[in-house]
């Protein structure tokens, strides 16, 4: 397996801002869990802006479900 087959990728809702670029992230599943999300880098350098009740693209690993990387901003 390679690296770009060891991640999930999903469609969220940010619920909340935090600081140093971090989110909390709500999953589209039964028990609505949230996760810790960051902002990737190619976001950052392009200034893309995020805000509570935006849908997201979250990248997680299969190691560790509590974290995730914001990789595309929707509408």
């Amino acid at each position: 397996m390679t690296k770009q087959d060891d991640k999930f990728t999903l469609e969220a809702k940010v619920t909340q801002a935090l600081p140093n670029a971090m989110f909390k992230v709500e999953l589209p599943n039964e028990q609505k869990t949230e996760i810790l999300a960051y902002v990737s880098g190619k976001m950052r350098r392009h200034y893309i802006r995020i805000l509570p009740g935006d849908t997201v693209t979250v990248e997680m690993s299969p190691y560790d479900l509590t974290k995730g990387r914001i990789t595309y901003r929707g509408r």
